[in-house]
């Protein structure tokens, strides 16, 4: 099995914390840790974002307004030569460097900097032309399907599946995930395109623990990718669905258990797991929609010969970036 330790931004722009993760995670039983290569010039400026919409009380579109997000996500940037030293700390530790790209501009440059493994984020799943950019390096590709189509998840297997063997994540874009909401089911769909299937899980720790990986597991998973951290949950953005070294190794210990024993551990502490289930395929939530609207088109690349917030390049966009 594939355990990835999602830091994201818990490192809050600190090199010294992110490297005290990537040694707390390979610890205890990470085989993947990961970044997210985030810069926030990149952050596309949408105005119907600035002030969202509601009518008669339903959100329409979410309110996430360009600046502030900007400023927030300015403080958190690693460097290159600060990506340079997590590759080294994990490669010392004999666990997979991995990054998000969320960029086509970045497609390259994170290859030369020695990543062989890389992630592409739920929202990107239908940027076929950012898997087309990915498809032409040599390196592990996983992509997290939450908030994607049927339709787009079965033609970015088809891309991908002519020059590698890809792994497919189920995920809920909801973050928190309600554990309810899970539809931990359509794993059996993702099994129908790809070899390598997982989860990507955004459950509340403090509330549900490590249940839905668990439970993940336990019906088939062969990837379990889950935030991580080692400061306290108040402490970053994602700090409230992100595991610490203790909660982790939950989730790697239950999956070297043997089929009796994890029978009995199921038995005993996830007497609820049919709700977990859903099925195989279904619609998206109205808070599902919300999150694809943004989140699509969230980063984007810069176009230099009009290098304004508005001037960017979409990850879906078929233009020549070389």
């Amino acid at each position: 099995m594939k355990f990835i330790a999602e830091l994201c931004q818990n490192h809050n722009g600190d090199i010294d914390t992110m490297i005290k993760m990537v040694q707390a995670a390979s610890k205890v039983g990470a085989t993947h840790i990961k970044l997210q290569h985030i810069f926030a010039e990149n952050l596309s400026f949408r105005p119907q974002f600035e002030n969202g919409l509601e009518i008669d009380g339903k959100t329409i579109c979410i309110k996430r307004p360009y600046q502030t997000e900007y400023d927030r996500l300015k403080k958190l940037e690693l460097d290159n030569k600060a990506v340079q030293h997590f590759i080294t700390e994990c490669n010392n530790l004999g666990v997979i460097p991995t990054t998000t790209c969320f960029s086509r501009q970045h497609v390259k440059i994170l290859y030369d900097l020695g990543f062989r493994s890389i992630k592409v984020a739920s929202y990107d799943c239908s940027s076929f032309q950012l898997l087309r950019d990915l498809s032409k390096y040599d390196w592990e590709i996983i992509v997290s399907t939450g908030s994607s189509y049927d339709s787009e998840i079965k033609k970015a297997s088809k891309i991908l599946s002519s020059t590698h063997d890809f792994s497919l994540l189920h995920c809920i874009t909801i973050y928190p995930t309600p554990l309810y909401e899970l539809n931990l089911n359509r794993m059996n769909f993702l099994k129908k395109l790809c070899k390598n299937v997982g989860f990507s899980d955004h459950t509340l720790i403090k509330k549900d623990g490590v249940k839905a990986s668990i439970a993940a597991i336990f019906l088939g998973a062969q990837i379990i990718e889950r935030h991580f951290t080692i400061l306290e949950p108040d402490k970053t953005k994602d700090g409230p669905v992100s595991t610490n070294p203790e909660e982790f190794a939950e989730i790697t210990k239950f999956a070297k258990l043997n089929q009796i024993e994890k029978d009995n551990y199921i038995e005993t502490n996830l007497k609820d797991i049919k709700d977990y289930l859903g099925t195989d395929t279904r619609q998206l939530s109205h808070a599902e929609l919300l999150n694809r609207d943004y989140y699509r088109g969230r980063f984007a690349s810069i176009n230099h010969e009009n290098p304004i917030p508005e001037a960017v390049i979409y990850n879906w966009e078929e233009v020549d970036l070389s």
